[in-house]
């Protein structure tokens, strides 16, 4: 459990402002700032977050709590070949340069000062200049652009009720395939310990959280096997039954949706989601009825499984998702479930009408119709 301190009497760098706030700690782990942030909830206070102090206003004073990020200062991973750093968010500066330099990196752009902490810079828009450049901020390992660049199948899962994403990367290789049999077998008996967890939740639903958390750390934190065969890379065993929901929205409405789907989580705990929200991107096309028309999208899966045949409370879950889906534009995958009617589609697809009228002209007696059909077309 995390401890507070009363009494701290905090001061920005230039010692310009200052404050004292209720309570001040000091967390090493994420879930240690959800402590943290469950007893603020809890007791009805604010809460401020501070890096280094280093800025020269008062964006980090306040009279209640404060939680100081210097104890999460670690370098997690260096990927020296994708030339990608992973830390947590109140390392200095000044402390990764030395460990950057270590593999051969260095940021590409910095501010003036590095006695700042990288969840600092980011969250301040720190900046520099030159015109090909953007804010520091735009260094992030979460720029989608720089992600859809650098891989050819580039995806990445977000793990509801929980901070966890796994980031994928598929591309071709000239190295021959690996395999990796004990990885294997975790995977296989893992899907059989999560259906029965996912079982035991329908009676515990504030177990899916942690279910969630601990299958991401043990389906995607351990080494995959490699192939040359495509369907062994694109395709998986779906081990148990499951209800879908798989729209396609514009690429550039991605982290609006993915966020605004977080926040709706968060606020409405008793709403369960099971993981993974699956994130994935195709071009544009000209296909007059394709999710993609005309537009390069990203499509945002959510699953929600049957253990053991069992039907698991989802409408709530299912309604939120579409509601932020037709928000931002989105067009759902026409072989996955959605409620929407001909109305809908006409907003969706501006070559609805012309569909429509080759559909009427192919098939004028409505042989091809059935009922889903019918809600599609009338």
């Amino acid at each position: 459990m995390v401890h507070g301190y009363k009494g701290v009497k905090f001061q920005n760098w230039a010692r310009t402002y200052g404050c004292c706030p209720e309570m001040y700690y000091q967390p090493t782990s994420v879930e240690e700032i959800r402590e943290v942030l469950a007893l603020a909830r809890q007791q009805n206070k604010r809460v401020k977050v501070v890096g280094g102090g280093h800025s020269p206003s008062d964006i980090a004073c306040t009279d209640g709590f404060m939680i100081h990020m210097g104890k999460m200062n670690r370098v997690l991973q260096v990927d020296t070949e994708k030339k990608q750093v992973t830390v947590e968010a109140g390392i200095l500066l000044a402390d990764l340069h030395p460990e950057l330099g270590k593999h051969g990196l260095a940021l590409s752009n910095l501010g003036a000062v590095s006695d700042v902490t990288a969840g600092g810079v980011i969250g301040s828009g720190t900046h520099n200049t030159g015109i090909k450049h953007g804010i520091l901020a735009t260094q992030v390992l979460n720029n989608l652009d720089s992600h859809l660049k650098k891989s050819e199948y580039f995806r990445f899962l977000w793990f509801p009720h929980s901070e966890n994403v796994s980031v994928i990367y598929q591309d071709h290789t000239n190295k021959p395939p690996s395999s990796c049999a004990n990885w294997f077998w975790d995977y296989a008996i893992g899907f059989y310990l999560l259906e029965f967890l996912l079982w035991v939740s329908t009676f515990l639903p504030g177990l899916v959280g942690w279910i969630n958390r601990c299958f991401f750390w043990l389906l995607f934190t351990r080494k995959k096997e490699s192939s040359n065969v495509s369907h062994k890379i694109f395709t998986y065993e779906c081990r148990f039954k499951q209800h879908v929901q798989d729209w396609a929205i514009p690429r550039e409405k991605t982290k609006e949706a993915l966020l605004e789907l977080k926040a709706m989580l968060e606020a409405h705990p008793k709403m369960v989601a099971h993981y993974p929200v699956e994130v994935r991107f195709t071009r544009g096309d000209d296909i007059l009825l394709s999710p993609c028309f005309q537009r390069d999208s990203c499509y945002m899966n959510i699953i929600m499984y049957r253990p053991y045949g069992k039907d698991v409370p989802r409408l709530d879950y299912w309604l939120t998702y579409e509601t932020i889906m037709k928000k931002v534009g989105g067009r759902p995958h026409w072989a996955k479930a959605h409620n929407c009617t001909r109305k809908d589609f006409e907003k969706m697809y501006p070559a609805f009408p012309k569909f429509c009228a080759i559909r009427e002209k192919l098939d004028p007696t409505g042989m091809f119709l059935n009922a889903y059909l019918e809600k599609v077309f009338y």
